[in-house]
């Protein structure tokens, strides 16, 4: 036996159960690449989709949504589940689901099989998500270790957004569309083994039956709001009964649920964690930074492929430095939140991605590739060192016990703000871009009205067009879409400076546990008793 033994280790030793636990780390940013690239390596394959399917509007709309709707919607079912029955068993079943519907995915030969595969893989990734972030909060219990833990993890969430794209695209020119879905496959064969040799099973305290029907209520909730949101960001009408509906349902199955929660003995989600200043700032802080950013995306994408010309492949590549400065902030999160406390690194983070949408209101109708770079790094690494504290001040303020439900609640944050994101910055965008499509000469306001709904659209009537006509719709719908786009970031860098003030609310300092105290091991103590006998 060696001779000493701290605390800490022991603490390890009962959450590893024996395994390494920066093998486990590595296992579970494994499983959560596959979750993130497959988020959108889809997009790539919308048109190959189309061309082979021949989906109706709805059908292709559905096969594009049912995998962030269904995931968004069952987080808190599944992260409480696992807190449960075991982390390790929700990821597995997980493991295996993802794989079973990435198979159907490749092989569907209609439209309805593949919307079927789409919700069962949001199913599957509902189940890998919450639970990798709950076992490393288990694994890693010294609070300075875990910090780099979540560093690691939510960079290789920025790798896996960002290779998406590219993967699907490589795929594509060497394959068909179904390989995108195939990829999956073989990983997935080599974690479930990996996973279940080398993963440590851990849960919560077993404090009562499991409310089912509070689930329920959650998932069906959070279906209905993220459905309305969508269709919110997809630019229906917010007055339309398919969107009020399901904003209507959504919220009110949510407050009953909340009301739930707040009388059952032993409720589904601890409530009384927000009650905890630094776990609810964490929260909307996660919220926030994703609402003012992930619109800001999509329009960089538009303006980048449709006003700068790029191919989608070199859109990819120069949004490549985004995803390199997020992984640099990642690796290098826990020495900043180490050094300089929870609330200044969400600050600091929010302010200098605030400070990175003011330098890109300054793009304009030519390529300006080193201010585009100098704004996608400040962005990249500012966004990324806000979620970063944000998630890791989230988890640590969770009772282990606790620690699936305190993840879905930061993934279905996340997811929130993303889909309110796309809402609230797309109707800004809208607003601002429209107005300057009317009154063109010789365009009729019947073009100018078709126009007026995106750029891509404006360019097809001014192809119809032709002539001066033509030319000038052209031009104006470029001008009006810089403008709107310049309008749009002046609104997000209010929200993100919103989102400095609000991580005031941050603890000042890390707050970790006391180095511990090394004490003598059996053998070495009964050494020492022989010894001093015989002095």
């Amino acid at each position: 036996m060696s001779g000493t033994t701290t605390a800490a280790a022991l603490r390890r030793r009962a959450a590893g159960a024996g395994a390494n636990r920066w093998v486990v780390l590595v296992v579970l940013c494994v499983s959560l690449l596959l979750v993130a690239v497959d988020a959108t390596v889809l997009h790539v394959a919308v048109p190959a989709v189309t061309e082979d399917l021949r989906p109706g509007a709805m059908e292709l709309l559905w096969i594009v949504d049912a995998y962030p709707l269904v995931c968004a919607s069952l987080l808190i079912l599944f992260g409480t589940l696992g807190d449960r029955i075991g982390r390790r068993r929700v990821l597995l079943l997980g493991y295996t689901l993802f794989g079973v519907a990435s198979g159907m995915a490749a092989l569907a030969d209609n439209a309805q099989l593949l919307i079927v595969a789409r919700a069962l893989l949001g199913v599957g990734g509902a189940m890998i998500m919450p639970a990798t972030l709950s076992i490393l909060r288990q694994v890693f219990p010294d609070r300075r270790e875990r910090a780099l833990a979540i560093g690691v993890w939510s960079a290789v969430a920025a790798v896996g957004a960002a290779v998406g794209p590219l993967l699907g695209g490589f795929l594509l020119e060497h394959f068909w569309w179904g390989s995108v879905f195939l990829v999956n496959i073989p990983l997935m064969l080599v974690s479930l083994p990996v996973g279940w040799i080398l993963l440590p099973e851990s849960k919560g305290e077993d404090d009562g039956p499991w409310d089912v029907v509070g689930a329920l209520m959650a998932a069906v909730g959070l279906f209905a709001v993220v459905l309305g949101v969508k269709r919110l960001g997809g630019g229906a009408s917010a007055a339309g009964v398919w969107t009020v509906l399901p904003l209507l349902v959504g919220a009110g199955l949510l407050t009953a649920f909340v009301r739930r929660q707040r009388r059952r003995t032993h409720p589904l989600v601890d409530l009384r964690m927000f009650a905890r200043p630094a776990f609810s700032t964490a929260v909307g802080c996660i919220v926030l930074a994703m609402l003012a950013l992930v619109g800001l995306e999509l329009i960089a994408a538009q303006y980048l492929q449709l006003v700068l010309g790029l191919s989608p492949l070199e859109t990819g590549l120069r949004l490549l430095p985004l995803t390199i400065a997020a992984m640099a902030a990642g690796l290098a999160g826990a020495r900043m939140l180490r050094r300089f406390g929870p609330r200044r690194t969400v600050c600091s983070g929010f302010c200098l991605t605030a400070a990175a949408v003011v330098v890109l209101t300054a793009m304009g109708g030519q390529d300006d590739w080193p201010l585009l770079l100098t704004g996608f790094v400040l962005l990249g690494f500012g966004l990324e060192t806000t979620l970063f504290g944000a998630y890791e001040s989230m988890l640590s303020e969770a009772p282990p016990d606790r620690a699936g439900g305190a993840a879905a609640i930061g993934e279905t944050s996340y997811q929130l703000g993303a889909g309110m994101g796309i809402a609230l910055l797309g109707s800004v965008m809208n607003g601002a871009y429209a107005p300057g499509l009317t009154g063109i000469p010789g365009v009729s306001s019947a073009a100018s009205s078709a126009a007026s709904h995106s750029l891509g659209e404006a360019y097809e009537v001014a192809d119809r067009l032709g002539g001066p006509a033509g030319t000038a719709l052209r031009d104006a719908a470029r001008h009006s879409f810089v403008h709107g786009l310049h309008v749009t970031l002046l609104v997000s860098a209010g929200l993100l400076l919103l989102g400095a003030v609000m991580a005031l609310r941050l603890p000042r300092v890390m707050q970790c546990e006391p180095p511990a105290v090394q004490v003598p091991a059996p053998r070495e103590a009964a050494e020492r008793r022989v010894s001093e006998l015989k002095v």
